[in-house]
């Protein structure tokens, strides 16, 4: 039996890629807020519906795992990795993940948000 079970792992990993997404879509916001675009109002406009649905399935996310047990802790980070401790059950499960699959799928998510606040 896995330590962390697989239904379970999408809520981990969202743990991992919502905040850094919204990291990225308030300081994407603040770039626009500032900046010297004509028509501001269309782009914040979106980065906001993201946010907001970012944020809805965070908060989604913390109560599934709150009531099961389950902590995501970000461990050790080098240049090229970043090491994550899953814990569940009293088990501990390191995860490494590459810097540049975390960018790369959150840059992915951030698609996916963007399309969902378009809709």
């Amino acid at each position: 039996m896995p330590l962390i079970p697989a239904e379970a792992l999408p809520y981990f990993e969202n743990m991992i890629y919502l905040p850094m997404l919204l990291i990225v879509l308030e300081k994407d916001r603040d770039s626009f807020e500032k900046g010297p675009f004509k028509l501001k109002g269309p782009y914040v406009k979106l980065i906001d519906e993201a946010t907001k649905f970012a944020r809805a399935e965070l908060k989604e996310t913390t109560i599934y795992l709150r009531r099961r047990n389950m902590k995501v802790i970000r461990n050790k980070t080098d240049n090229t990795f970043t090491e994550y401790v899953f814990i569940h059950g009293g088990y501990e499960d390191h995860r490494r993940y590459l810097n540049v699959r975390l960018r790369n799928r959150t840059e992915e998510l951030l698609g996916d948000y963007f399309a969902m606040a378009g809709s």
